[in-house]
């Protein structure tokens, strides 16, 4: 019965984002015919579309800084991921606009697609070609003074609960180029709300969680010891999920549930 509610909120849920992105549709149509003029305006509505929705069914949002954060400066946000709703917390708590790197199968999605079209950057990440310029086209948007979200890990894990994983070099390296600082942010319980894309688990309401650390400033690195700058804030970003799922990882129930989901 659990099980059958969960999976009843799930398509609320996308139900919920849905009828929001109707209703805006025109306007950011309208916005879509001249990307480049009107990115700005692009990112407001993404924003409105996935707070809107995500509010509609009961998911809301907690964000705690280390550190005053000064957003009119371009920077490499490197989020953990495990949620569809991760999209939604990075929105959420950046104020300004800024652009995603995103799988490319977004493309066929109703609502990213014109977002993925216009201001977002997909990727097919088994291609090199893809990769390649998608880290270009990241690469420009820092220099012209945007901000880029980058998940490092390259995808969700298949695993639940999901762990922090080895992180790709892509974010670190453009930081790196650019002399911009990079931001390590940690989504502490999307997961536990609505993991992956729900599909399984479903979903339910809550409020998610989400942490962000001080900027790393990366003046001192380039492209030959960018891993060390990788090795920063994965040491960061793993030291703080370990500490605030420990409760939950040390449960007993939870632990056979672990061994159950994993072997």
């Amino acid at each position: 019965m659990v099980l059958l509610l969960k999976k009843l909120h799930r398509y609320w849920y996308f139900i919920s984002v849905l009828l929001v992105f109707i209703v805006l549709f025109p306007y950011i149509y309208f916005l879509a015919r001249d990307p480049k003029k009107n990115y700005a305006r692009i990112a407001r509505m993404r924003r409105w579309v996935s707070i809107g929705g995500s509010a509609l069914a009961g998911v809301f949002f907690k964000v705690t800084y280390e550190s005053k954060m000064d957003w009119n400066r371009p920077m490499v946000l490197c989020p953990n991921h495990t949620s569809v709703l991760d999209i939604t917390a990075l929105t959420y708590l950046c104020p300004v606009p800024f652009s995603f790197i995103g799988k490319a199968s977004l493309l066929k999605n109703p609502v990213t697609r014109i977002f993925f079209k216009t201001i977002d950057i997909p990727v097919t990440r088994r291609s090199k070609v893809s990769s390649f310029k998608a880290f270009q086209r990241a690469n420009e948007l820092v220099q012209n003074g945007r901000s880029v979200v980058i998940f490092p890990e390259g995808k969700i894990d298949d695993g639940f609960p999901p762990q922090i994983h080895a992180f790709k070099s892509g974010a670190f390296r453009i930081a790196a180029q650019n002399d911009v600082p990079v931001v390590p942010i940690i989504i502490e319980n999307a997961w536990d709300i609505f993991f992956d894309d729900g599909a399984k688990r479903g979903s339910h309401p809550g409020i998610v969680r989400v942490h962000v650390f001080s900027p790393i400033e990366t003046k001192d690195f380039d492209d030959n010891n960018a891993a060390d700058l990788e090795k920063i804030v994965y040491d960061k970003m793993h030291s703080y999920w370990i500490m605030k799922n420990k409760s939950y990882f040390h449960q007993p129930e939870n632990v056979q549930k672990i061994c159950q989901e994993r072997y």
